[in-house]
């Protein structure tokens, strides 16, 4: 199935209400405190989810209980005056509450902003089987590159509060690690979750005509090697259009190699260090929205603003 443009949210204005959920880990209440203090300084009314700070019972991994997370992102894209949810950090969880969200609900209702990365990847590809809505893959208010690099945070603004400004996507490092320019449609994010959502309910069957970010972090080259080559053989990346690669934070050099040795068959036009993902600086980058991948250049154009 070929990768088609979502629907676009509303751009957010001064005055929007914004909710920051924890759909997967806990997060320290001083680390997303200094978040929160940013948006507002954008003149949004945000408001933190009432289990965000709750805990699990058992696993200190996880930032509550799965019914009360996913009854938390729930009641923020139904409420009507909510017009963006934010998830405070990634980590590990999304999988285990995905299908206790009522889709067919949030499916009947429209469309909002709705942001993060890492773990977040899963409920990024389930919006975009389910309910067919652009999201983004942005820093997180209670994340190291939101709270410590001013670039990061400034770079989610305008694509939040300004989206016309933010058209062309680059980072000082891009690179082409294979010559070629495509259109496509944007999705991806952290090979670990997409390799492991391959065939799951929420999971989309193909990257079929799709622009494909990858990034992930701590991986030895082992490990992204049986995952890059998991989604070879499932025949997910059959027809992609191209790759543009992210951060490979703490993982070993050799990364771009390894991409050559197992998508360089595909023949299709791959950009490196992008700039999105798990490094000290974060671009944004939505996901759903058409674009034109520039390996040469360096660059990723939106056809139009992510946001209506």
């Amino acid at each position: 199935m070929t990768v088609t443009e979502l629907r676009r949210p509303p751009r957010l204005r001064p005055g929007s209400r914004v909710t920051v959920v924890a759909p997967s880990g806990p997060v320290p209440a001083d680390r997303l405190e200094q978040g929160v203090a940013i948006l507002r300084q954008w003149g949004l009314q945000v408001q933190v989810a009432p289990h965000v700070h709750q805990g699990h019972p058992r696993w200190d991994y996880l930032a509550a209980d799965d019914h009360a997370r996913a009854a938390d992102l729930q009641a923020a894209w139904l409420d009507p005056e909510v017009d963006a949810i934010l998830c405070a950090r990634g980590g590990y969880g999304a999988q285990r509450m995905i299908d206790l969200l009522d889709w067919g609900a949030m499916a009947a209702v429209a469309p909002k902003v709705f942001g993060g990365y890492s773990d977040i990847t899963a409920l990024h590809e389930a919006f975009a089987t389910q309910l067919g809505v652009v999201t983004f893959h942005c820093p997180m208010p209670g994340g190291e590159p939101f709270l410590s690099d001013a670039r990061s945070a400034d770079l989610l603004k305008h694509m939040l509060l300004a989206p016309g400004e933010a058209l062309v996507l680059t980072s000082p490092g891009a690179h082409a690690v294979v010559s070629g320019c495509a259109d496509g449609v944007t999705l991806g994010g952290c090979v670990s979750l997409l390799a492991d959502e391959l065939g799951s309910p929420t999971a989309r069957a193909g990257a079929v005509g799709g622009l494909l970010l990858l990034e992930e972090v701590d991986e030895d080259l082992y490990r992204l090697d049986r995952m890059f080559t998991q989604l070879l053989r499932s025949g997910w990346l059959d027809q992609v259009a191209g790759l543009v690669l992210g951060s490979w934070s703490k993982c070993p050099d050799g990364v771009h190699d390894l991409v050559l040795d197992r998508f360089g068959s595909l023949g299709v036009p791959i950009v490196g260090d992008l700039g999105f993902g798990h490094g000290a600086s974060s671009i944004t980058v939505p996901l759903g929205v058409r674009a034109r991948l520039d390996a040469d250049a360096g660059t990723l154009t939106l056809l139009r603003p992510a946001l209506s």
